[in-house]
């Protein structure tokens, strides 16, 4: 029956238009619905791409997806340059050492949880590297769909948005360097010349170090370009013109989309007045919802539920172990670091989604072990299965987390817990 459903609907010639205006309508209505029973927006925008992407309708097919990737692209610039916005150095100094540390132990514990637990179950030391190196990497856009639809304020919101910025350039080095090693293992577990280690390394340092420069620049030429304007219209004309550049120029060159925009927004808080980056805040905040509409539906198709019965035992140690990694980190951290107690308490509660990034550095997995057959082929697909599978899992359960801890800290709606008490 429903082969017959997603046959007859892969047949109707729907302009694209149609499509986007659709699922957009669908999107907004069973968000609105989510509110009835307490869970995020975010969660209908998925179900709806899950009900009519290729799981179950077929209605967003692969070849609509692929048109419509723009629309994932230019979603991820402005989340990322709106979380770019809320870092100014003066709120980094006011959350002190404590912010650094945290990101530093909540992405390297759960590179060591996952390594170490995929260890214990495959005694497979490069595949377990290979997924240990996969944990660190977040998915920002549903932590930052959640904060604004909830418009939290706080010490919690601040320290998120640090987080979950920061933490997929650092999963990126990682990344890099576990790699590396786990694919020389391999080739000489294999009888294969390894390649230099140094190269393996240095690539993805040079796409960060690449990715801070382009950022530093596009915000240098912002700076001058909006100086002169007034209207709130015309700043975020020129934002939008600065973020599709941005985008653009990442995939140019192959960098990342996320870090480069996060560049951009923090050179520009930074060195602007705080009256005009309110400005730049508030038209951002205007246009955010619909563009969380549309990339939840797409992230939503994207969901394949018929990889989930493929989930096995790799996956579950690997949703577990990356957890207890992440929370535990932050956790740890924010302890020695004397963090806010609200921070100690639901930080990690707030940085568990993983999606985009994972899934990519997966692929590149997938792409670089493919030719190493027949070993490296079986690697790979086990790689990319089980991330595509457990992502599922986290972009599910990472926003209505993320909202449980920013209601126990007090800070949905943007009032603190001690505000309220007084």
């Amino acid at each position: 029956m429903l082969q017959a459903v997603q046959g007859f609907v892969g047949t109707l010639p729907l302009p694209l238009l149609l499509v986007v205006g659709l699922i957009t309508l669908a999107g907004f209505y069973l968000g609105r619905a989510m509110r009835f029973v307490r869970l995020p927006s975010v969660i209908g925008f998925m179900l709806v791409g899950v009900l009519l992407g290729p799981s179950v309708l077929n209605l967003i097919s692969e070849t609509l997806k692929g048109s419509l990737d723009f629309i994932t692209n230019i979603a991820l610039g402005f989340v990322a340059i709106s979380i770019g916005l809320e870092l100014s150095l003066s709120s980094l100094r006011r959350q002190g050492l404590g912010i650094i540390l945290i990101i530093i132990a909540e992405s390297f514990l759960a590179f060591a949880a996952v390594t170490a637990a995929i260890y214990l179950l495959t005694r497979n030391l490069p595949l377990a590297l290979i997924f240990g190196s996969l944990a660190p990497a977040s998915a920002p856009a549903g932590t930052v769909a959640v904060i604004q639809e909830y418009r939290a304020r706080g010490s919690l919101t601040n320290a998120l948005y640090a987080v979950v910025g920061f933490d997929d350039g650092l999963a990126v080095v990682i990344f890099g360097f576990a790699f590396a090693v786990a694919r020389s293992i391999l080739l000489h577990e294999h009888g294969a010349a390894p390649e230099a280690l140094w190269r393996l390394i240095v690539l993805p340092l040079l796409e960060i170090g690449s990715s801070f420069l382009i950022g530093g620049l596009i915000a240098a030429g912002y700076r001058l370009l909006v100086r002169p304007l007034a209207e709130r219209r015309d700043i975020f004309i020129l934002t939008f013109a600065a973020v599709l550049l941005t985008v653009g120029i990442c995939e140019l060159l192959h960098l990342s989309l996320i870090l480069t925009n996060l560049v951009v927004g923090i050179v520009v808080v930074n060195t602007q007045a705080p009256a005009l980056t309110e400005k730049i805040k508030e038209e951002l905040t205007e246009v955010m919802p619909l563009l969380f509409v549309l990339f939840f539906i797409l992230a939503g198709a994207n969901l394949r539920l018929s990889l989930l019965p493929a989930l096995g035992l790799v996956g579950v140690v690997y949703i577990v172990s990356r957890s207890a990694g992440k929370m535990g980190g932050a956790w740890i951290a924010a302890v020695a670091g004397r963090a806010d107690p609200h921070i100690r308490r639901y930080l990690g509660l707030g940085i568990l989604s993983q999606a985009g990034v994972a899934i990519g550095l997966a692929l590149v997995v997938k792409q670089t072990l493919t030719t190493l057959e027949p070993w490296g082929a079986r690697i790979g697909a086990l790689v990319i299965t089980t991330i595509t599978a457990t992502s599922i899992v986290f972009e599910i359960v990472g926003p209505i987390l993320c909202k449980l801890g920013l209601q126990r800290a007090g800070e949905i709606g943007g009032q603190s817990l001690k505000q309220r008490e007084s």
